[in-house]
């Protein structure tokens, strides 16, 4: 049976003035005590043993116990504290040092300190309940936080550290300095909260912590909206985080697993994985990245599955020597390159679809930097759908471009590989080899460009078999400079055009067409233009052709008009 003590702090029959004096008559009699407490204010430090109900008579806030300095309330037993206001400073104002302990509708509110600190083998129950400015720290502790509103805390809202395990369910955390929940070397779950303006990480898990997040919500916060590092792992399912610096980040060996979330807003990137993380994205959302929507770096190695990617500026970066595999991807209305593989990084794309983006793909860097991409579709590139310079070495199988200006282009010293593949409607070229790139195409089908099909320029050479360019207005393929190579067993058809324009330096082997083949020279070298600098205006003695003036200038930027009307 359960003994109840009254306090009053007027008094009054079978009273107690003070809650001290309540504890300490329970603790003699060694029974399970209910303490009923009278609203007022009582400047205590309380000790409770045993098991022990700490109860509010009046409305929840109506009971204030408080200390200028120390701790307010520490628990030993099985003890519960109901609608009590806790107020302390400098220390933690309450703590569960053996046993358990469970607040609800409790206000805790610590200055300088830690509103709850759960120790090891103990557990902890929020429900229902307010903290200010303190941090509930769980070390070494069980726990449960639900319901509670946690706000502008000076460190981290909920701290789980070795070796703790917590569910935080259907909370708010609000304007924490640093992060909202963090997970050290320990478990926690997260379900149904909300979190706002961190300073840091809005959830934050590292030192090889488990971090399970399932339908939350989380804004407007400083960094990253969830966080795995240091070899941590877990989940991120059904998430949405809106106004980021970045909305999810993967480091140093972390590998989560993140399903059916949505990025939007975020200042920076969508999903970043850098310095060695990993992770497996399935069916997310980016929205309207700032930077890039999908980022690998520096040893990053996501797996991404069914991504959707619109607005913003870059849709996924592979760059500084990182990886990634990305399937069934689609993206659309960036401002700038769908696909961007730079820097010794190495990436694979299968079932892709890009759409409206001035550029589709772009790969930069020295051989170590690869590309493949499969069974995929580029449509409505402002610029061109494939685009490969430097060294780097690109493999597209199955892949289509349609309506732009060009499919495929190889320069540099790179290598651009094409099976199965097709360009349409195009308003310059079909695919394209400049510089001393490499381009080698089998079954590539070129229809509808408004300019040619195939062009080789400068040193470039090209290497073409089994391939179809229909309907091409100026030529089925052209080879101008010294750029050379061969078709062989391939088919030029139209009603308009030549079929190759050819400058002698590539074998037409078994070349199908009814359309004219044209010989052309190479084109003379002409002399450099003059360049006249004259830093008080130019004077010319003699006529002068293609000249390039400047004056008062210490960078000179050249610039020559052709017989076209372009510029080089």
């Amino acid at each position: 049976m359960v003994a109840r003590y009254l306090v009053s702090p007027h008094g009054g029959r079978r009273a107690y003035p003070d809650i001290t004096s309540a504890l300490a008559a329970a603790a003699r009699r060694g029974r399970a005590a209910l303490v009923e407490i009278a609203p007022g204010r009582y400047e205590e430090a309380l000790t409770v043993q045993g098991e022990v109900q700490l109860a509010a008579l009046g409305d929840p806030g109506s009971v204030v116990v408080s200390r200028s300095r120390g701790p307010v309330l520490d628990a030993f037993g099985s003890v519960r504290v109901h609608g009590l206001v806790l107020v302390g400073r400098d220390a933690d104002v309450v703590g569960c040092h053996a046993g358990t302990l469970t607040l609800d509708h409790c206000d805790v509110r610590a200055h300088n300190g830690v509103s709850v600190h759960a120790r090891p083998n103990t557990f902890v129950t929020l429900r229902d309940s307010v903290f200010l400015h303190g941090r509930a720290l769980f070390s070494g502790a069980n726990g449960l936080v639900e319901r509670c509103r946690f706000t502008d805390a000076t460190d981290n809202a909920v701290a789980v550290i070795e070796g703790a395990d917590v569910s935080v369910r259907s909370s708010w955390i609000g304007g924490s300095m640093i992060h909202g929940v963090r997970v050290s070397g320990a478990r926690a779950q997260v379900t149904g909260c909300e979190l706002t303006g961190t300073g840091k990480a809005a959830v934050m898990a590292d030192s090889q912590a488990e971090l399970t997040v399932t339908d939350c919500a989380i804004n407007a916060v400083h960094a990253e909206g969830v966080a795995f590092i240091e070899q941590s792992k877990g989940s991120v399912d059904d998430t949405r985080v809106f106004d980021a610096q970045h909305g999810i980040a993967v480091v140093s060996g972390a590998d989560p697993v993140v399903r059916g979330c949505a990025f939007t807003e975020c200042r920076d990137t969508g999903i970043n994985v850098h310095t060695s993380g990993r992770g497996r994205f399935e069916d997310c959302e980016v929205f309207g990245a700032g930077n890039i929507a999908v980022f690998s770096t520096k040893g990053g190695a996501p797996e991404v599955h069914g991504c959707r990617i619109s607005r913003g500026n870059v849709g996924i970066a592979v760059t500084d020597g990182g990886r990634g595999r990305f399937t069934r991807v689609e993206i659309e209305d960036l401002t700038s390159v769908a696909l961007r593989v730079h820097d010794e990084a190495r990436a694979v794309f299968e079932q892709v679809r890009v759409e409206r983006c001035p550029s589709h793909l772009e790969t930069r860097g020295n051989g170590g930097t690869t590309a493949d991409v499969a069974d995929s579709v580029f449509r409505d590139f402002g610029m061109s759908a494939a685009e490969v310079l430097g060294q780097s070495r690109v493999t597209l199988k199955g892949v289509s471009a349609e309506r732009g200006v060009v499919g495929f282009g190889v320069g540099e010293e790179a290598q651009l590989f094409l099976h199965d593949c097709e360009v349409t409607a195009v308003s310059s070229c079909g695919a394209v080899g400049f510089g001393k790139g490499r381009l080698v195409a089998r079954n590539l089908t070129v229809t509808g460009s408004e300019g040619l099909g195939l062009c080789g320029t400068d040193s470039a050479r090209l290497d073409v078999m089994n391939s179809e360019f229909v309907d091409c207005a100026t030529a089925g393929a052209s080879f101008q400079g010294t750029s050379g190579g061969r078709l062989v067993d391939c088919s030029v058809t139209g009603t308009q055009g030549v079929a190759v324009l050819d400058n002698g330096r590539v074998d037409l082997v078994s070349l199908r067409t009814s359309l004219p083949v044209v010989e052309q020279t190479a084109e003379p070298v002409e002399p450099p233009p003059t360049i006249v600098n004259h830093y008080d205006g130019p004077v010319f003695n003699a006529e002068v052709h293609g000249a390039q003036l400047a004056w008062n200038n210490n960078n000179v930027i050249q610039q020559q008009n052709n017989e076209d009307g372009s510029s080089t």
